[in-house]
Protein backbone atom coordinates (compact mmCIF):
# COMPACT_ATOMS: atom_id res chain seq x y z
CA UNK A 1 0.00 0.00 0.00
CA UNK A 2 2.83 2.26 0.27
CA UNK A 3 2.74 3.89 -3.21
CA UNK A 4 5.77 6.81 -3.71
CA UNK A 5 3.84 10.27 -2.52
CA UNK A 6 5.33 11.71 -5.76
CA UNK A 7 2.78 13.28 -8.76
CA UNK A 8 5.87 13.51 -11.28
CA UNK A 9 8.64 11.43 -12.11
CA UNK A 10 12.27 13.01 -12.63
CA UNK A 11 10.22 15.94 -13.77
CA UNK A 12 8.37 13.83 -16.49
CA UNK A 13 4.51 13.78 -16.97
CA UNK A 14 2.45 13.56 -13.48
CA UNK A 15 0.99 9.86 -13.09
CA UNK A 16 -3.08 9.88 -14.31
CA UNK A 17 -4.93 9.48 -10.95
CA UNK A 18 -2.25 9.86 -8.67
CA UNK A 19 -3.28 13.55 -6.57
CA UNK A 20 -1.93 15.51 -3.29
CA UNK A 21 -5.49 15.93 -1.76
CA UNK A 22 -4.36 16.15 1.91
CA UNK A 23 -2.15 19.34 3.00
CA UNK A 24 -0.58 17.68 5.46
CA UNK A 25 1.65 20.85 6.17
CA UNK A 26 -0.53 23.57 4.86
CA UNK A 27 1.53 24.08 2.64
CA UNK A 28 -0.25 23.87 -0.53
CA UNK A 29 -1.80 27.15 -1.82
CA UNK A 30 -5.34 25.94 -3.88
CA UNK A 31 -8.65 26.05 -2.27
CA UNK A 32 -9.62 23.74 0.48
CA UNK A 33 -12.35 21.96 1.92
CA UNK A 34 -14.20 23.86 4.77
CA UNK A 35 -14.88 22.45 8.75
CA UNK A 36 -13.39 19.44 10.06
CA UNK A 37 -11.84 18.97 6.88
CA UNK A 38 -10.40 21.63 6.03
CA UNK A 39 -7.02 20.30 5.15
CA UNK A 40 -8.23 18.32 2.39
CA UNK A 41 -7.53 19.63 -1.05
CA UNK A 42 -10.23 20.18 -3.52
CA UNK A 43 -9.77 18.09 -6.63
CA UNK A 44 -10.61 19.28 -9.11
CA UNK A 45 -9.99 22.77 -8.44
CA UNK A 46 -12.97 24.97 -8.57
CA UNK A 47 -13.08 28.15 -10.88
CA UNK A 48 -14.04 31.63 -9.57
CA UNK A 49 -17.25 31.45 -11.66
CA UNK A 50 -20.21 30.73 -9.03
CA UNK A 51 -22.27 28.81 -12.01
CA UNK A 52 -19.29 26.36 -11.86
CA UNK A 53 -20.61 22.88 -10.57
CA UNK A 54 -18.19 22.75 -8.42
CA UNK A 55 -19.06 25.75 -6.84
CA UNK A 56 -22.97 25.40 -6.21
CA UNK A 57 -24.39 25.77 -3.21
CA UNK A 58 -25.18 22.40 -1.34
CA UNK A 59 -28.94 22.99 -1.90
CA UNK A 60 -28.34 23.31 -5.85
CA UNK A 61 -26.07 20.25 -5.70
CA UNK A 62 -28.72 18.21 -4.03
CA UNK A 63 -31.21 19.25 -5.95
CA UNK A 64 -28.84 18.06 -9.00
CA UNK A 65 -28.27 14.60 -7.72
CA UNK A 66 -31.87 14.05 -6.79
CA UNK A 67 -32.79 14.48 -10.40
CA UNK A 68 -30.23 12.28 -11.56
CA UNK A 69 -31.57 9.80 -8.71
CA UNK A 70 -35.25 10.42 -10.37
CA UNK A 71 -33.85 9.59 -13.29
CA UNK A 72 -32.03 6.67 -12.44
CA UNK A 73 -34.81 4.95 -10.79
CA UNK A 74 -37.37 5.56 -13.42
CA UNK A 75 -35.80 4.11 -16.51
CA UNK A 76 -33.98 1.39 -14.25
CA UNK A 77 -37.63 0.30 -13.53
CA UNK A 78 -38.68 0.97 -16.45
CA UNK A 79 -35.76 -2.10 -17.92
CA UNK A 80 -36.20 -4.48 -14.91
CA UNK A 81 -40.16 -4.52 -13.96
CA UNK A 82 -41.12 -7.36 -17.02
CA UNK A 83 -38.77 -9.91 -14.59
CA UNK A 84 -41.46 -11.00 -12.85
CA UNK A 85 -44.26 -11.11 -15.38
CA UNK A 86 -42.70 -12.67 -18.36
CA UNK A 87 -44.83 -16.08 -17.81
CA UNK A 88 -48.14 -14.02 -18.37
CA UNK A 89 -46.70 -11.98 -21.23
CA UNK A 90 -45.69 -14.94 -22.80
CA UNK A 91 -49.42 -17.15 -22.54
CA UNK A 92 -51.05 -13.74 -23.44
CA UNK A 93 -48.42 -12.94 -26.60
CA UNK A 94 -47.86 -16.80 -27.61
CA UNK A 95 -43.95 -15.49 -27.26
CA UNK A 96 -42.21 -18.14 -25.94
CA UNK A 97 -40.16 -17.46 -22.78
CA UNK A 98 -36.77 -17.69 -24.62
CA UNK A 99 -37.91 -15.08 -27.08
CA UNK A 100 -38.66 -12.87 -24.60
CA UNK A 101 -35.65 -13.44 -22.69
CA UNK A 102 -33.67 -13.24 -25.94
CA UNK A 103 -35.16 -9.43 -26.29
CA UNK A 104 -33.67 -8.51 -22.80
CA UNK A 105 -30.54 -9.97 -23.73
CA UNK A 106 -30.42 -7.42 -26.41
CA UNK A 107 -31.77 -4.21 -24.60
CA UNK A 108 -28.60 -4.75 -22.09
CA UNK A 109 -26.34 -5.12 -25.10
CA UNK A 110 -28.34 -2.52 -26.62
CA UNK A 111 -27.87 -0.33 -23.26
CA UNK A 112 -24.12 -0.47 -23.71
CA UNK A 113 -22.98 -0.07 -26.90
CA UNK A 114 -26.17 2.95 -27.40
CA UNK A 115 -23.43 4.59 -24.57
CA UNK A 116 -21.32 4.75 -28.27
CA UNK A 117 -23.83 7.72 -29.17
CA UNK A 118 -25.58 9.04 -26.24
CA UNK A 119 -22.52 9.82 -24.45
CA UNK A 120 -20.55 11.84 -27.00
CA UNK A 121 -23.41 13.95 -27.43
CA UNK A 122 -23.75 14.69 -24.24
CA UNK A 123 -20.30 15.88 -23.62
CA UNK A 124 -20.91 17.51 -26.65
CA UNK A 125 -23.93 19.40 -26.18
CA UNK A 126 -25.02 19.17 -22.84
CA UNK A 127 -26.18 16.29 -20.38
CA UNK A 128 -29.75 17.69 -19.64
CA UNK A 129 -31.04 17.32 -23.36
CA UNK A 130 -30.08 13.65 -23.26
CA UNK A 131 -31.61 13.17 -20.35
CA UNK A 132 -34.90 14.19 -21.37
CA UNK A 133 -34.42 12.48 -24.90
CA UNK A 134 -33.99 9.47 -23.14
CA UNK A 135 -36.50 9.23 -20.60
CA UNK A 136 -39.17 10.46 -22.94
CA UNK A 137 -38.08 8.14 -25.36
CA UNK A 138 -38.13 5.64 -22.69
CA UNK A 139 -41.78 5.82 -21.54
CA UNK A 140 -42.66 6.25 -25.60
CA UNK A 141 -41.36 2.92 -25.63
CA UNK A 142 -43.40 1.08 -22.54
CA UNK A 143 -47.06 2.63 -24.25
CA UNK A 144 -45.70 0.36 -27.39
CA UNK A 145 -44.23 -2.60 -25.48
CA UNK A 146 -47.78 -4.17 -24.26
CA UNK A 147 -49.15 -3.87 -27.96
CA UNK A 148 -45.68 -6.59 -29.70
CA UNK A 149 -47.25 -9.17 -30.79
CA UNK A 150 -44.40 -11.05 -32.78
CA UNK A 151 -40.93 -12.12 -31.70
CA UNK A 152 -39.52 -9.65 -34.09
CA UNK A 153 -41.61 -6.62 -32.56
CA UNK A 154 -40.54 -7.57 -28.93
CA UNK A 155 -36.79 -7.91 -30.13
CA UNK A 156 -37.13 -4.04 -31.68
CA UNK A 157 -38.87 -3.45 -28.51
CA UNK A 158 -36.30 -4.27 -26.87
CA UNK A 159 -33.17 -2.70 -28.79
CA UNK A 160 -35.05 0.30 -29.10
CA UNK A 161 -35.29 0.58 -24.89
CA UNK A 162 -31.66 -0.23 -24.67
CA UNK A 163 -30.76 1.95 -27.22
CA UNK A 164 -32.51 5.17 -25.83
CA UNK A 165 -31.76 4.39 -21.64
CA UNK A 166 -28.23 3.99 -22.32
CA UNK A 167 -27.37 7.22 -20.81
CA UNK A 168 -28.20 5.59 -17.26
CA UNK A 169 -25.33 2.87 -17.83
CA UNK A 170 -22.59 5.57 -18.20
CA UNK A 171 -23.51 9.31 -17.77
CA UNK A 172 -25.04 9.83 -14.35
CA UNK A 173 -21.43 9.05 -13.18
CA UNK A 174 -20.36 11.86 -14.69
CA UNK A 175 -22.83 13.85 -13.91
CA UNK A 176 -21.55 13.14 -10.10
CA UNK A 177 -18.23 14.07 -11.10
CA UNK A 178 -19.39 17.25 -12.62
CA UNK A 179 -20.65 18.61 -9.25
CA UNK A 180 -18.77 16.88 -6.20
CA UNK A 181 -14.84 16.71 -5.63
CA UNK A 182 -12.88 13.83 -5.98
CA UNK A 183 -12.79 13.08 -1.62
CA UNK A 184 -16.86 13.25 -2.22
CA UNK A 185 -17.18 11.41 -5.17
CA UNK A 186 -17.60 7.79 -3.47
CA UNK A 187 -20.42 8.76 -1.93
CA UNK A 188 -22.33 10.37 -4.27
CA UNK A 189 -21.31 7.00 -7.06
CA UNK A 190 -22.52 4.99 -4.36
CA UNK A 191 -25.97 6.45 -4.33
CA UNK A 192 -26.48 5.87 -7.61
CA UNK A 193 -25.39 2.30 -7.25
CA UNK A 194 -27.54 2.02 -4.60
CA UNK A 195 -30.52 3.69 -7.15
CA UNK A 196 -29.33 1.57 -10.27
CA UNK A 197 -29.25 -1.70 -8.50
CA UNK A 198 -32.04 -0.68 -6.07
CA UNK A 199 -33.98 -0.27 -9.01
CA UNK A 200 -34.01 -3.37 -10.47
CA UNK A 201 -34.49 -5.27 -7.51
CA UNK A 202 -37.73 -3.37 -6.70
CA UNK A 203 -39.21 -3.06 -9.54
CA UNK A 204 -40.23 -6.88 -9.78
CA UNK A 205 -41.93 -6.40 -6.50
CA UNK A 206 -44.54 -3.64 -7.57
CA UNK A 207 -44.59 -5.82 -11.05
CA UNK A 208 -46.18 -8.97 -9.75
CA UNK A 209 -48.64 -7.05 -7.18
CA UNK A 210 -49.66 -4.85 -10.51
CA UNK A 211 -49.99 -8.05 -12.79
CA UNK A 212 -52.12 -9.35 -10.11
CA UNK A 213 -54.17 -6.26 -9.71
CA UNK A 214 -54.41 -5.09 -13.10
CA UNK A 215 -52.73 -7.33 -15.68
CA UNK A 216 -49.24 -7.43 -16.59
CA UNK A 217 -49.82 -4.48 -19.38
CA UNK A 218 -50.43 -2.04 -16.95
CA UNK A 219 -47.16 -3.47 -15.47
CA UNK A 220 -45.63 -1.58 -18.87
CA UNK A 221 -48.19 1.33 -18.50
CA UNK A 222 -47.04 2.47 -15.03
CA UNK A 223 -43.65 2.38 -16.25
CA UNK A 224 -44.65 4.76 -18.83
CA UNK A 225 -46.53 7.18 -16.09
CA UNK A 226 -43.48 7.08 -14.11
CA UNK A 227 -41.47 8.13 -16.94
CA UNK A 228 -43.80 10.80 -17.94
CA UNK A 229 -43.41 12.25 -14.23
CA UNK A 230 -39.74 11.83 -14.37
CA UNK A 231 -39.26 13.93 -17.72
CA UNK A 232 -41.51 16.78 -15.81
CA UNK A 233 -39.60 16.91 -12.53
CA UNK A 234 -36.54 17.04 -14.72
CA UNK A 235 -37.42 19.64 -17.39
CA UNK A 236 -37.97 22.01 -14.47
CA UNK A 237 -35.24 20.78 -12.47
CA UNK A 238 -32.35 19.25 -14.00
CA UNK A 239 -29.51 22.09 -14.44
CA UNK A 240 -26.74 21.51 -17.35
CA UNK A 241 -23.44 20.14 -15.38
CA UNK A 242 -21.33 20.61 -18.48
CA UNK A 243 -18.78 23.04 -18.08
CA UNK A 244 -15.24 23.78 -19.69
CA UNK A 245 -12.64 23.80 -17.00
CA UNK A 246 -9.83 26.36 -17.27
CA UNK A 247 -7.47 23.79 -15.97
CA UNK A 248 -6.38 19.92 -16.19
CA UNK A 249 -6.00 17.51 -13.31
CA UNK A 250 -2.45 16.96 -12.27
CA UNK A 251 -1.88 20.56 -13.74
CA UNK A 252 -4.16 23.12 -11.12
CA UNK A 253 -0.91 24.75 -9.99
CA UNK A 254 0.15 26.25 -13.84
CA UNK A 255 -0.68 29.30 -14.51
CA UNK A 256 -3.63 29.47 -16.90
CA UNK A 257 -2.13 32.22 -19.23
CA UNK A 258 1.17 29.64 -19.76
CA UNK A 259 -0.56 26.35 -19.40
CA UNK A 260 -0.36 24.68 -22.86
CA UNK A 261 -3.32 22.35 -21.10
CA UNK A 262 -4.93 24.93 -20.22
CA UNK A 263 -8.27 26.49 -21.86
CA UNK A 264 -10.69 29.46 -21.29
CA UNK A 265 -14.16 28.91 -19.83
CA UNK A 266 -16.99 29.95 -22.70
CA UNK A 267 -18.51 31.25 -19.93
CA UNK A 268 -16.18 34.25 -19.13
CA UNK A 269 -17.59 37.55 -19.85
CA UNK A 270 -15.25 40.59 -19.41
CA UNK A 271 -17.72 43.29 -17.81
CA UNK A 272 -17.20 45.59 -15.07
CA UNK A 273 -16.78 44.23 -11.45
CA UNK A 274 -19.72 43.94 -9.14
CA UNK A 275 -19.64 43.47 -5.55
CA UNK A 276 -21.79 40.57 -5.05
CA UNK A 277 -19.36 38.69 -8.15
CA UNK A 278 -16.61 36.82 -6.94
CA UNK A 279 -13.83 37.88 -9.31
CA UNK A 280 -11.46 35.43 -10.79
CA UNK A 281 -7.54 35.99 -9.08
CA UNK A 282 -5.43 35.45 -12.20
CA UNK A 283 -7.94 37.62 -14.33
CA UNK A 284 -9.02 41.14 -12.06
CA UNK A 285 -10.98 42.48 -14.40
CA UNK A 286 -13.06 39.03 -15.16
CA UNK A 287 -16.58 38.67 -14.08
CA UNK A 288 -19.03 36.15 -14.42
CA UNK A 289 -22.77 36.71 -15.34
CA UNK A 290 -25.52 34.41 -12.78
CA UNK A 291 -27.66 32.07 -14.57
CA UNK A 292 -31.50 33.01 -14.17
CA UNK A 293 -34.02 30.27 -13.66
CA UNK A 294 -34.63 30.33 -17.44
CA UNK A 295 -31.18 30.33 -18.53
CA UNK A 296 -31.18 26.72 -16.70
CA UNK A 297 -34.32 25.63 -18.21
CA UNK A 298 -32.89 25.83 -21.56
CA UNK A 299 -32.11 22.81 -23.58
CA UNK A 300 -28.75 24.32 -24.85
CA UNK A 301 -26.32 26.14 -23.37
CA UNK A 302 -24.49 28.89 -25.58
CA UNK A 303 -21.28 27.44 -24.32
CA UNK A 304 -21.95 23.64 -25.60
CA UNK A 305 -22.92 24.95 -29.01
CA UNK A 306 -20.02 27.02 -29.74
CA UNK A 307 -17.36 24.34 -29.02
CA UNK A 308 -16.12 22.21 -32.18
CA UNK A 309 -17.41 19.21 -32.90
CA UNK A 310 -15.63 16.25 -32.29
CA UNK A 311 -18.19 13.14 -32.12
CA UNK A 312 -16.14 11.17 -34.52
CA UNK A 313 -13.19 11.57 -31.97
CA UNK A 314 -15.36 10.44 -28.85
CA UNK A 315 -16.85 7.74 -30.46
CA UNK A 316 -13.74 5.75 -31.61
CA UNK A 317 -11.84 6.87 -28.47
CA UNK A 318 -13.67 4.86 -26.28
CA UNK A 319 -12.25 1.60 -28.65
CA UNK A 320 -8.81 3.01 -28.15
CA UNK A 321 -8.95 3.04 -24.48
CA UNK A 322 -9.84 -0.94 -24.21
CA UNK A 323 -5.85 -0.82 -24.38
CA UNK A 324 -5.77 0.57 -21.18
CA UNK A 325 -5.45 -1.47 -18.38
CA UNK A 326 -7.06 0.10 -16.05
CA UNK A 327 -10.05 0.92 -18.04
CA UNK A 328 -10.03 -2.96 -19.20
CA UNK A 329 -9.86 -3.60 -15.96
CA UNK A 330 -12.89 -2.11 -14.63
CA UNK A 331 -15.08 -3.34 -17.06
CA UNK A 332 -14.25 -6.35 -16.31
CA UNK A 333 -14.36 -6.17 -12.88
CA UNK A 334 -17.86 -4.51 -13.51
CA UNK A 335 -19.17 -7.18 -15.95
CA UNK A 336 -17.76 -10.08 -13.91
CA UNK A 337 -19.24 -9.17 -10.72
CA UNK A 338 -22.79 -8.42 -12.25
CA UNK A 339 -22.57 -11.94 -13.47
CA UNK A 340 -23.64 -13.02 -10.31
CA UNK A 341 -26.97 -10.44 -10.37
CA UNK A 342 -27.36 -12.68 -13.79
CA UNK A 343 -27.44 -15.72 -12.26
CA UNK A 344 -29.78 -14.93 -9.35
CA UNK A 345 -32.32 -13.68 -11.62
CA UNK A 346 -31.95 -16.42 -14.22
CA UNK A 347 -32.36 -18.54 -10.93
CA UNK A 348 -34.45 -17.32 -8.99
CA UNK A 349 -38.04 -18.69 -10.29
CA UNK A 350 -36.58 -22.00 -10.50
CA UNK A 351 -35.43 -22.31 -6.97
CA UNK A 352 -38.04 -20.23 -5.32
CA UNK A 353 -40.93 -21.08 -7.60
CA UNK A 354 -40.01 -25.23 -7.27
CA UNK A 355 -39.88 -28.21 -5.30
CA UNK A 356 -39.40 -28.00 -2.09
CA UNK A 357 -39.99 -24.06 -1.65
CA UNK A 358 -43.14 -23.80 -4.17
CA UNK A 359 -43.17 -19.70 -3.95
CA UNK A 360 -46.16 -18.25 -5.74
CA UNK A 361 -44.89 -15.31 -8.28
CA UNK A 362 -45.31 -12.48 -5.84
CA UNK A 363 -43.74 -14.32 -2.82
CA UNK A 364 -40.77 -14.60 -5.31
CA UNK A 365 -41.31 -10.89 -6.06
CA UNK A 366 -41.18 -10.13 -1.93
CA UNK A 367 -37.87 -12.03 -1.81
CA UNK A 368 -36.31 -9.36 -3.46
CA UNK A 369 -36.37 -7.11 -0.59
CA UNK A 370 -33.23 -9.09 0.75
CA UNK A 371 -31.68 -7.73 -2.41
CA UNK A 372 -32.35 -4.32 -1.68
CA UNK A 373 -31.28 -5.08 1.77
CA UNK A 374 -27.85 -6.06 0.71
CA UNK A 375 -27.64 -3.22 -1.89
CA UNK A 376 -28.17 -0.60 0.99
CA UNK A 377 -25.47 -1.70 3.14
CA UNK A 378 -23.23 -2.02 0.38
CA UNK A 379 -23.68 1.22 -0.90
CA UNK A 380 -22.91 2.41 2.77
CA UNK A 381 -19.75 0.45 2.82
CA UNK A 382 -18.24 1.57 -0.72
CA UNK A 383 -19.85 4.79 0.08
CA UNK A 384 -19.69 6.91 3.36
CA UNK A 385 -16.93 4.61 5.21
CA UNK A 386 -14.99 4.38 1.43
CA UNK A 387 -14.81 7.62 1.42
CA UNK A 388 -12.95 7.71 4.85
CA UNK A 389 -10.82 5.11 4.73
CA UNK A 390 -9.49 5.89 1.49
CA UNK A 391 -8.21 9.45 3.03
CA UNK A 392 -7.06 7.80 6.02
CA UNK A 393 -4.70 5.87 2.93
CA UNK A 394 -3.81 9.01 1.99
CA UNK A 395 -2.63 10.64 5.26
CA UNK A 396 -0.65 7.82 6.01
CA UNK A 397 1.36 7.86 2.46
CA UNK A 398 1.88 12.06 2.81
CA UNK A 399 -1.55 13.16 2.05
CA UNK A 400 -1.13 11.26 -1.49
CA UNK A 401 -4.11 9.38 -2.94
CA UNK A 402 -3.50 6.93 -5.41
CA UNK A 403 -7.01 5.28 -7.28
CA UNK A 404 -5.65 1.52 -6.26
CA UNK A 405 -6.66 2.32 -2.21
CA UNK A 406 -10.05 2.14 -3.22
CA UNK A 407 -9.61 -1.65 -4.50
CA UNK A 408 -9.25 -2.41 -1.09
CA UNK A 409 -12.67 -2.03 -0.63
CA UNK A 410 -13.29 -5.19 -2.59
CA UNK A 411 -11.79 -7.16 0.54
CA UNK A 412 -15.18 -8.76 2.04
CA UNK A 413 -15.90 -10.14 -1.28
CA UNK A 414 -13.54 -12.73 -1.24
CA UNK A 415 -15.53 -14.08 1.78
CA UNK A 416 -18.86 -12.83 0.81
CA UNK A 417 -18.93 -14.17 -2.86
CA UNK A 418 -18.65 -17.77 -2.42
CA UNK A 419 -20.53 -17.78 0.42
CA UNK A 420 -22.96 -16.35 -0.87
CA UNK A 421 -23.30 -18.51 -4.08
CA UNK A 422 -22.35 -21.71 -2.29
CA UNK A 423 -25.58 -20.42 0.65
CA UNK A 424 -27.52 -20.07 -2.81
CA UNK A 425 -27.27 -22.72 -4.85
CA UNK A 426 -25.75 -25.66 -2.95
CA UNK A 427 -28.42 -24.92 -0.01
CA UNK A 428 -31.55 -24.91 -2.66
CA UNK A 429 -29.58 -27.98 -3.79
CA UNK A 430 -30.37 -29.33 0.07
CA UNK A 431 -33.21 -28.20 0.78
CA UNK A 432 -32.42 -25.77 3.53
CA UNK A 433 -34.95 -23.68 5.14
CA UNK A 434 -36.21 -20.51 2.88
CA UNK A 435 -34.88 -17.83 4.75
CA UNK A 436 -31.01 -19.15 4.11
CA UNK A 437 -31.88 -18.72 0.20
CA UNK A 438 -33.25 -15.45 0.65
CA UNK A 439 -30.48 -14.36 3.05
CA UNK A 440 -27.85 -15.40 -0.07
CA UNK A 441 -30.09 -13.33 -2.34
CA UNK A 442 -29.31 -10.21 -0.19
CA UNK A 443 -25.77 -11.17 0.16
CA UNK A 444 -24.74 -11.66 -3.43
CA UNK A 445 -26.42 -8.27 -4.11
CA UNK A 446 -23.86 -6.66 -1.63
CA UNK A 447 -21.23 -7.93 -3.77
CA UNK A 448 -22.74 -6.40 -6.99
CA UNK A 449 -23.14 -3.28 -5.53
CA UNK A 450 -19.77 -3.67 -4.25
CA UNK A 451 -18.63 -4.41 -7.91
CA UNK A 452 -20.40 -1.50 -9.32
CA UNK A 453 -19.11 1.40 -7.01
CA UNK A 454 -15.87 0.65 -6.78
CA UNK A 455 -15.04 -0.52 -10.57
CA UNK A 456 -16.41 2.53 -11.65
CA UNK A 457 -14.57 4.94 -9.17
CA UNK A 458 -11.10 3.13 -9.92
CA UNK A 459 -11.79 4.31 -13.46
CA UNK A 460 -12.80 7.92 -12.76
CA UNK A 461 -10.39 8.15 -10.11
CA UNK A 462 -7.27 6.85 -12.80
CA UNK A 463 -8.47 8.85 -15.35
CA UNK A 464 -10.91 11.90 -14.24
CA UNK A 465 -10.49 14.12 -17.63
CA UNK A 466 -11.37 11.17 -19.68
CA UNK A 467 -14.08 9.60 -17.48
CA UNK A 468 -16.35 11.02 -19.61
CA UNK A 469 -15.15 8.56 -22.87
CA UNK A 470 -13.41 5.74 -20.33
CA UNK A 471 -17.66 5.19 -19.04
CA UNK A 472 -18.38 4.20 -22.03
CA UNK A 473 -15.43 1.81 -22.65
CA UNK A 474 -16.53 0.20 -18.98
CA UNK A 475 -19.67 -0.45 -19.74
CA UNK A 476 -19.53 -1.84 -23.40
CA UNK A 477 -17.24 -4.29 -21.33
CA UNK A 478 -20.02 -5.30 -18.82
CA UNK A 479 -22.72 -5.01 -21.13
CA UNK A 480 -21.15 -7.87 -23.60
CA UNK A 481 -20.62 -9.88 -20.73
CA UNK A 482 -23.99 -9.96 -19.27
CA UNK A 483 -25.29 -10.36 -22.66
CA UNK A 484 -23.34 -13.86 -23.38
CA UNK A 485 -23.85 -14.78 -20.02
CA UNK A 486 -27.65 -14.43 -19.92
CA UNK A 487 -27.61 -17.25 -22.77
CA UNK A 488 -25.74 -19.64 -20.62
CA UNK A 489 -27.22 -19.64 -16.94
CA UNK A 490 -30.14 -21.91 -17.62
CA UNK A 491 -28.12 -24.71 -19.83
CA UNK A 492 -25.26 -24.27 -17.99
CA UNK A 493 -27.39 -24.86 -14.26
CA UNK A 494 -29.73 -27.62 -16.08
CA UNK A 495 -26.46 -29.67 -17.32
CA UNK A 496 -24.05 -29.40 -14.11
CA UNK A 497 -27.30 -29.49 -11.36
CA UNK A 498 -27.79 -26.64 -8.71
CA UNK A 499 -24.65 -28.22 -6.14
CA UNK A 500 -21.90 -28.69 -8.46
CA UNK A 501 -22.96 -25.23 -10.80
CA UNK A 502 -22.52 -23.51 -7.37
CA UNK A 503 -19.58 -24.88 -5.96
CA UNK A 504 -17.78 -23.86 -9.38
CA UNK A 505 -19.46 -20.36 -9.90
CA UNK A 506 -18.15 -19.45 -5.56
CA UNK A 507 -14.36 -20.61 -6.92
CA UNK A 508 -14.84 -18.61 -10.17
CA UNK A 509 -16.62 -15.47 -8.01
CA UNK A 510 -13.28 -15.86 -5.47
CA UNK A 511 -10.97 -15.76 -8.08
CA UNK A 512 -12.33 -13.02 -10.37
CA UNK A 513 -12.47 -10.92 -7.40
CA UNK A 514 -9.10 -11.51 -6.16
CA UNK A 515 -7.91 -9.47 -9.54
CA UNK A 516 -7.84 -6.40 -7.63
CA UNK A 517 -4.70 -7.43 -6.08
CA UNK A 518 -3.21 -7.42 -9.35
CA UNK A 519 -3.71 -3.90 -9.70
CA UNK A 520 -3.23 -2.27 -6.33
CA UNK A 521 0.17 -4.09 -6.79
CA UNK A 522 0.88 -2.76 -10.20
CA UNK A 523 -1.60 -0.33 -11.10
CA UNK A 524 0.44 3.11 -10.62
CA UNK A 525 2.98 1.28 -12.84
CA UNK A 526 0.10 0.99 -15.30
CA UNK A 527 -1.36 4.41 -14.89
CA UNK A 528 2.30 5.90 -14.85
CA UNK A 529 3.46 4.15 -18.52
CA UNK A 530 0.13 5.47 -19.40
CA UNK A 531 0.70 8.86 -18.87
CA UNK A 532 2.00 10.00 -21.91
CA UNK A 533 -1.23 8.81 -24.63
CA UNK A 534 -3.60 10.12 -22.18
CA UNK A 535 -1.65 13.31 -22.13
CA UNK A 536 -2.35 13.40 -25.82
CA UNK A 537 -5.71 12.92 -25.61
CA UNK A 538 -6.27 15.28 -22.54
CA UNK A 539 -4.83 18.03 -24.44
CA UNK A 540 -6.95 17.19 -27.75
CA UNK A 541 -9.73 17.47 -25.56
CA UNK A 542 -9.24 20.41 -23.35
CA UNK A 543 -8.04 22.50 -26.80
CA UNK A 544 -11.74 21.95 -27.72
CA UNK A 545 -13.05 22.85 -24.48
CA UNK A 546 -14.24 19.35 -23.60
CA UNK A 547 -12.91 19.01 -20.42
CA UNK A 548 -15.77 19.30 -17.96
Amino acid sequence: MGNSPQTHDDGALPVPGTVHIVDLLGTISGKHAKGAQRDIVLVPAPSSDPDDPLNWSPARKSLSTACMGVYTLMVGIASAAIYSVLVPISEDTGLTLADLNAGTGYMFLAFGWGCLFWQPLALQYGKRPVYLISILATMGIQVWAPFTTTNGQWIANKILQGFFGAPIESLCEISVTDIYFQHERGTYIALYALLLAGSNFLAPVFAGFIADGQGWKWVLYWCAIFCAMGFVFLFFFMEETNYSRGTILGHESTPASSSPLSVTPDNEKNVPASPDVEVADSLPETTFKKKTYLDKLKLWQAADLRKPNHLVGMVTRPLIFLTFPVIAYAGFSYGSNLVWFNVLNGTASLILGGAPYNFPAWAVGLSYFSPLVGVAIGSIWTGWIGDRIVLKMARRNGGMLEPEYRLWLFVPSLLLIPFGLILWGVGAAHAIHWFGCVFAMGVIALTNTLGIQLSISYCIDSYKDLSGEAMITVIIIRNTMSFAIGYGVTPWVTNMGLQNAFILAAFAGMAQVATFYIFVKYGKNLRRRSAPRYAKYVEKMASSGLIH
